[in-house]
């Protein structure tokens, strides 16, 4: 039986003469720094390490249910997008003027709609390859609580800088998991800066400033509200993982209602 480190104690589950200062990034456990094994993410304990690599892949693969869907409901919208008679851009697209009287859902809608064949295959591969690398560590409905706190952070940055700019992708969403993934690295004691993740950030936020036309509160803000929702996910120190799963989520809503806001509010600059 798998033990919750928040729950029962801080010692190492294999030497309980030492202080847990790391948790496996799989099963959980607290170890401590003899007993970490390096991961893409965080630590792993001895037992998970041995795993062959390429049934942790297979097993990765199983393991990313929403991750699946969310990719597929974007190429399925961005389809319906090339139906013109179907209207499907028009009606969702993210725009303040639009929120302002009463279209809220454009709030969550924006970031499933894109503007071609490149974007949503950016943003698609993206989003595939930080799933494969968080959804199995933080399971499907912590996940979820991610990605919708990035898509939400990206639609109230977009309306905060640009609240009368037609604004779509799911861009918010992909950047609040790349700083979620960061979050969850610094937590388990791993500088981000040094990693791939560290790179594919600092990247995207070159390519966000430098390429007129890219929404930079889109980016910007979605970078912050996942990083945001992620502070509890890895935070061993909350009490239950129930908590790990219910704070995460409030966060996210906190951060819808604040987008909704703001785009009913009007323009700020």
């Amino acid at each position: 039986m798998t033990a919750d480190p928040a729950s029962t104690t801080t010692a190492c589950y294999r030497h309980p003469d030492r202080p847990a200062a790391l948790g496996c990034s799989r099963c959980e456990r607290p170890i401590c720094l003899q007993d970490a094994v390096d991961a893409p993410v965080g630590y792993l304990c001895p037992e998970c390490a041995k795993v062959p690599r390429s049934q942790v892949r297979a097993a990765r693969s199983n393991a990313v249910p929403l991750t699946k869907l969310l990719v597929g409901v974007n190429v399925v919208l961005f389809l319906l997008q090339q139906v013109p008679d179907l209207g499907v851009t028009t009606a969702g697209v993210l725009f303040g003027p639009a929120v302002a009287v009463g279209e809220w859902w454009r709030v969550v809608t924006g970031g499933f709609l894109h503007g071609g064949i490149v974007h949503i295959g950016f943003n698609g591969y993206l989003l595939w390859m930080l799933g494969q690398m968080l959804e199995p560590e933080t399971g499907s409905a912590r996940f979820g609580a991610l990605y919708a706190a990035g898509l939400f952070g990206g639609s109230a940055g977009a309306l905060l800088l640009s609240w009368d700019a037609p604004t779509l992708g799911a861009s918010g969403a992909v950047f609040g998991l790349m700083g979620a993934a960061m979050v969850g690295m610094r937590r388990r004691g791993v500088n981000p800066w040094r990693s791939s993740i560290g790179t594919l950030v600092l990247l995207n936020l070159v390519f966000t400033f430098a390429v007129p036309g890219v929404s930079i509160g889109g980016h910007v803000g979605g970078l912050l509200g996942g990083a945001v929702a992620a502070l509890p996910v890895f935070q061993a120190t909350l009490p239950t993982r129930q908590s790990r799963l219910v704070v995460p989520w409030a966060i996210a809503l906190a951060i819808g209602a604040l987008a909704i806001w703001l785009g009913a509010s009007g323009p700020f600059l």
